[in-house]
């Protein structure tokens, strides 16, 4: 009896190790595989991308640029209800990027069967390093307004020592009344000009880290997307990245028109968001040979840049972009316009969470 018992064990655990020795030969298969599938069709592919590569330029474009020609278009210019409303459906889609496109993809790379399991899937690197990149964020954006205000207290002391000096009052005591009155406007405009000082540096942080977020995140999904082979997945990908970009064109150029840049900034902001996505489309393509976005290095380098863009984006949408418009004087000041910009803001952000069943 126990030696059927030996032989039965003996024949269950060779069983088990044959099946383990399957499965690891089968995702040994899949990962070197690479693109190579049911939908394989290199000529299809190529022909497909590139046809993105323009048609997501244009969208781009068109996207960044609309808010940048305000000036011409009256209703979109900052002041006006409509454009708050623009800004918080952009904004929307900002943050339905960052939860349901760029944090799943990390998720799916850092979590890869491809991956070895120990750390890879005993550790949440996707969350960690999100986060880690969104406390980075906010160190940054701290750190960079402490600065400017460093700077312009300064000029503020020194412009407060210019205009009211100890020796004007010792010796001419009898109008200063009429000089304190003076001054005490004079510290008023000054005060304001601060003010708006810091609220443009402010603006112009925010278009430069949200770019920085936004450029990381398209030059990643352009590099997947040039190194596919599968036309099932680059079809739906090209229409779901031309809306993709040109919401998200429109909340960066939201920024970069409050931000008030010279014509020179603008076009190198507008060049390097309008231009990363087909960069890394055509990246991709020439590096379709010799990468594989199953391999290992792959998986780890993308993984943990999806991540980093995630958390930067997430922070950008709702503390920057979000919580510094609703908190404001223009939606504090009109509950009506108030709801409508949330309403704005649940659009944007539902319909590029749908987006994410086809990219």
């Amino acid at each position: 009896m126990a030696t059927k018992l030996f032989y039965l064990l003996l024949i269950l655990s060779s069983t088990t190790f044959s099946l383990a020795s399957d499965e690891d030969k089968a995702i040994s298969t899949n990962c070197n595989a690479g693109t190579a599938g049911e939908c394989y069709n290199k000529a299809e592919s190529m022909r497909l991308k590139l046809i993105a590569i323009p048609t997501i330029l244009i969208a781009s474009m068109i996207g960044v640029c609309l808010p940048l020609f305000s000036h011409s278009i009256s209703a979109l210019r900052p002041d006006r209800n409509f454009f708050v409303l623009v800004k918080a459906f952009a904004s929307g889609v900002i943050l339905a990027t960052g939860y349901m496109h760029v944090l799943p993809d990390s998720f799916d790379n850092l979590t890869s069967p491809c991956l070895p399991e120990n750390p890879w899937r005993k550790f949440l690197f996707a969350t960690f390093v999100a986060m880690l990149s969104a406390l980075a964020t906010l160190m940054m954006d701290s750190l960079m307004m402490s600065f400017h205000s460093r700077k312009m207290g300064g000029r503020a002391n020194a412009e407060v020592s210019d205009l009211a000096s100890p020796n004007e009052g010792m010796h001419n005591p009898s109008p200063s009344l009429g000089h304190g009155h003076g001054h005490s406007h004079g510290f008023q405009a000054n005060n304001n000009k601060d003010l708006e000082a810091s609220a443009l540096q402010r603006n112009r942080i925010i278009a430069q880290v949200l770019e920085i977020g936004i450029v990381v995140h398209s030059v990643v999904i352009g590099l997947s997307m040039g190194a596919s082979q599968n036309p099932c997945t680059i079809r739906p990908l090209v229409a779901a990245l031309c809306f993709h970009q040109l919401f998200e064109g429109m909340g960066l150029g939201g920024c970069i028109l409050q931000a008030e840049y010279g014509m020179k900034m603008k076009s190198i902001l507008v060049f390097f968001f309008s231009t990363t996505t087909p960069f890394g489309i055509a990246l991709g393509i020439a590096l379709s040979n010799i990468y594989s976005d199953n391999s290992p290095t792959a998986l780890i380098v993308v993984g943990l840049l999806n991540g980093a863009s995630a958390g930067l984006l997430e922070y950008m949408a709702l503390v920057d972009l979000l919580a510094t418009d609703f908190m404001g004087p223009k939606l504090q000041n009109s509950i009506k316009l108030q709801l409508w910009a949330f309403l704005a803001v649940l659009l944007g952000s539902g319909g590029m969470s749908l987006m994410a069943k086809w990219a």
